[in-house]
């Protein structure tokens, strides 16, 4: 017995080893080597994290991918239009070829839900044609949480009180209404017309809406049997028979009303001392890219590269100059204002860091018998340490000793004293003599660790006593420099300052004419008791000239109080252009122009790409924020990567369109390997992987995008209006595709009809068209209740999302429970 045990022992074959043999392996591509060994947690873990370092890939080529679909549709074409004016007899006019509504349907809505489609197509390809849960799933969930939480996002981001309103109602209409139609019809094909059946007609019918959507949304565009419209005679694109050109094909002049306004903020922002040209082209360029209307796929790509460390879109203003940017985005009546604010401003506290020592006032005038004057001195800036200053005084026509006591001391601020006064002993004799004046001047010590302000000299007049004085002015000819805005003429009170006087004035045209050139008319100047100088305020206006020299004349006439009027009583004001204040704006103009040019985004070039992917945030280092370079160092790798594909600006784009979309198939393709096996390992179906984090991972550049068209738009267009459009694409190419592909394939190996269980799907495609009906039905109440989509009240735009919310959670909570079969809805037949 014991021989035979032995036998049969040694005749046992041992077990076969596979190091292929091993949980959650199944996927097209992945795994790429044996994982047999390691761990389900150091699986879980870097399967997760591949994910998401892929989803941070497919944004970024993503990003190239809606560069070439700008170059795309951005194209024109050239037209003549008779024209009697011209000398030639017609007129050159550059149209755009794309209708708008055309390209937001077509290519613009491939490239925000290219992954989805993607994804679906090679699912279907790599499972041998056999109907799998994952793309599927994706398509549904990104249309859920696209409608529903990408909309509360947008109602709620607006500030309070302001609103954003739909503006093309009629595409809107069409687009929703064929979002909620495409679910439906999904629903019909799966469960009442060939229940877990898709058959070769109802494939290329499902195919076929795509190109159907974008004829009728043209047709709501044009307004086709909804409002009469001229019949097109001309065999070109965009011109009518009464040569106007249509709204969507109109002539392209952006360079006449940029170019004024850049060269408008330009002068504005070149009369600030110490605001560098870089900076200000920068709040240049930064106003006219806000000011623009952008479609979806620009704020897609902007949102992109906020979340790779990429090159901005729009050029940061650096935190120093925030206040200067605010007021450049006021309207231009308010902007003048407040330029009188801030022009001309020295900070001479060097940010608050040290301490800033000044006379409060320019001049003072005291009365000769009054026996002192009162000099006052100020310290401001930093305040919190003590600091010291020498004053002394300095002859003019006043002599020290004769007219005045002779000052020089030192005088000490302790910490936060912000004020001193200097007292100055006059001498008064019995002659009587005209008015005098000396100057009072700071001096810093050596070791003082301070500035001194733009007040450091402070001149004193010495006025005869007990006359008004004589009025008039100080030069019979000034020479203004119009980048000042202004010309301040100053009249002198001589002789005298005891009590109120007055005097009028008049301006007269020379060269220079009232309303067009400066602002004149009469006026008068009024002088309070010791006041001996005033200003007359002239506004100037503006010129385009390159050489400016004109004139006009101011004449004092009229005086009150007792006073009498001088010898100058006419002057003569030259304005002529300040040479470096035009070259500064000059720098400016072109700093804003390059910097919009580099802004382009189909006009990249390989060198230009590979220098953006191998520096953060493109190269613009100084507007970098921390979250950018740990982005950037996390993408660095797909950034030189896909630098190699071709620039959008060759080949009309469609090179880097071509190229593009196939590294996005070979990504989605890794995508959905690492969203299988990451769900297989955790325990979760592939139906669940799909609505919630492949969804929400290709969804998340969309989030971002449509944030930033709600805020930045003045319509609703961008942000939510374009939604129902990328759905309606998501099922008529995201699903008819890979429908077609495989109903051709099986009909042609057995003859048979491709088969698609509808219980899962079916139950997750009915459960979000109930959703979608409700999230639309809002909507419209919110158009008639509050006047628009998104903003509005505070209490009721966080309702209205906190609904939409709660129904992506309900959705995504009922889906789960139907695919785990704790509830058990049923959908088709078995």
């Amino acid at each position: 017995m014991s021989n035979a045990t032995n036998i049969t022992n040694a005749t046992t074959p041992f077990p076969i080893f596979d190091p292929y043999d091993y949980r959650c392996n199944e996927g097209i591509l992945l795994p790429v080597i044996s994982e047999y060994t390691w761990s389900a947690g150091a699986r879980c873990f870097l399967y997760l994290l591949g994910l998401l370092w892929c989803f941070l890939a497919v944004a970024i080529v993503a990003d190239i991918f809606m560069c070439s679909i700008e170059r795309i549709t951005s194209k024109t074409r050239i037209v003549r239009m008779p024209d009697n004016n011209s000398t030639e007899g017609f007129r050159e006019l550059e149209l755009k070829v794309w209708n708008d509504t055309v390209a937001n349907l077509s290519l613009l809505a491939l490239g925000t839900s290219a992954p989805e489609i993607m994804l679906s197509v090679i699912e279907i390809v790599g499972n041998n044609f056999v109907a799998g849960e994952l793309g599927p799933g994706t398509i549904v969930g990104s249309a859920a949480f696209n409608l529903l939480v990408i909309s509360a996002i947008c109602i709620v981001a607006i500030p309070e009180g302001d609103t954003r309103r739909i503006t093309n109602v009629k595409v809107f209409g069409v687009t929703a209404t064929v979002g909620i139609l495409a679910y439906v019809w999904v629903a019909i094909v799966l469960l009442a017309v060939s229940p877990n059946v898709v058959e070769m007609w109802e494939a290329v019918l499902t195919f076929l809406f795509f190109p159907l959507l974008i004829l009728v949304a043209y047709l709501a565009d044009k307004n086709f049997c909804i409002g009469r419209k001229k019949r097109q005679t001309m065999d070109f694109v965009g011109i009518g028979m009464n040569g106007k050109v249509d709204e969507e094909h109109r002539p392209l002049h952006p360079n006449s009303e940029e170019d004024t306004e850049i060269l408008h903020l330009a002068k504005e922002l070149g009369r600030i001392d110490d605001l560098p040209p870089e900076e200000a082209a920068k709040m240049v360029a930064n106003k006219i890219q806000m000011e623009k209307e952008h479609d979806r796929g620009w704020y897609r790509i902007n949102a992109t590269r906020g979340l790779t460390g990429g090159r901005k879109l729009i050029p940061k203003v650096l935190a120093t100059f925030n206040d200067l940017y605010e007021r450049i985005q006021l309207p231009e009546d308010e902007r003048s204002e407040a330029s009188k604010a801030v022009t001309k401003h020295v900070d001479h506290s060097e940010g608050g860091r040290k301490p800033v020592i000044e006379f409060t006032a320019a001049e003072v005038a005291v009365m000769e018998n009054e026996g002192k004057v009162r000099v006052g001195i100020r310290r401001h800036g930093k305040k919190d340490i003590p600091v010291s200053v020498r004053v002394e005084t300095i002859n003019g026509t006043a002599i020290s000793g004769e007219d005045y006591k002779p000052f020089d001391q030192v005088i000490k601020f302790d910490k936060n004293e912000e004020l001193k006064s200097v007292f100055i002993e006059i001498v008064d004799d019995c002659e009587w003599e005209p008015d005098e004046f000396f100057f009072v001047k700071l001096h810093l010590e050596p070791e003082a660790n301070a500035s001194l302000g733009n007040l450091s000299i402070c001149q004193v007049t010495i006025i005869n006593d007990d006359e008004p004085g004589v009025l008039a002015f100080t030069k019979p000819s000034f020479v203004i420099k119009e980048s000042g805005f202004r010309a301040l003429i100053p009249v002198g009170r001589t002789g005298g300052a005891d009590g109120h006087v007055s005097v009028k004035w008049r301006t007269k045209d020379i060269t220079a004419i009232n309303g067009k050139d400066y602002k004149g008319g009469e006026g008068e100047l009024l002088f309070d008791n010791q006041e001996t100088s005033k200003c007359i305020d002239i506004p100037l206006y503006e010129s385009n000239k390159a050489e400016r020299d004109e004139s006009f004349a101011i004449e004092l006439f009229e005086s009150d109080g007792g006073a009498t009027l001088g010898k100058l009583t006419k002057c003569i004001i030259t304005i002529v252009n300040d040479e470096e204040y035009s070259g500064l704006v000059s720098r400016i103009v072109n700093l804003t122009k390059a910097n919009l040019d580099a802004l382009q985004l189909e006009k990249s070039t390989y060198v230009q790409q590979f220098y953006e992917a191998m520096n953060v945030n493109g190269g613009d280092l100084e507007s970098a924020t921390f979250f950018d370079y740990i982005m950037h160092f996390c993408t660095f790798f797909w950034k030189i990567l896909f630098a190699f594909i071709p620039p959008a600006q060759y080949l009309g784009g469609w090179p880097a369109f071509l190229v593009s979309l196939g590294v996005i198939g070979f990504l989605t393709a890794i995508i959905g390997d690492l969203a299988s096996i990451f769900g297989c390992l955790i325990g979760l179906k592939d139906a669940v992987t799909a609505i919630t984090l492949v969804a929400l991972g290709t969804s998340m550049p969309d989030t971002f995008a449509s944030k930033q068209a709600a805020l930045g738009e003045k319509t609703a267009d961008s942000s939510v209006g374009n939604v129902n459009g990328s759905n309606s694409v998501n099922v008529f190419l995201g699903l008819g595709l890979p429908w077609l592909i495989a109903c051709i394939y099986w009909q042609v190996k057995t003859g048979e009809d491709f088969a698609v269980p509808a219980g899962n799907l079916g139950f997750s495609v009915i459960l979000f068209t109930s959703c979608a009906v409700i999230a639309i039905l809002l909507l419209i109440v919110r158009r008639f209740t509050v006047g628009a989509e998104l903003g509005g009240p505070v209490v009721f735009k966080y309702i209205c999302a906190a609904i939409l919310v709660s129904l992506w959670v309900f959705y995504v909570l009922m889906s789960s429970l139907q695919s785990y079969s704790i509830i058990n809805v049923k959908i088709g037949s078995s």
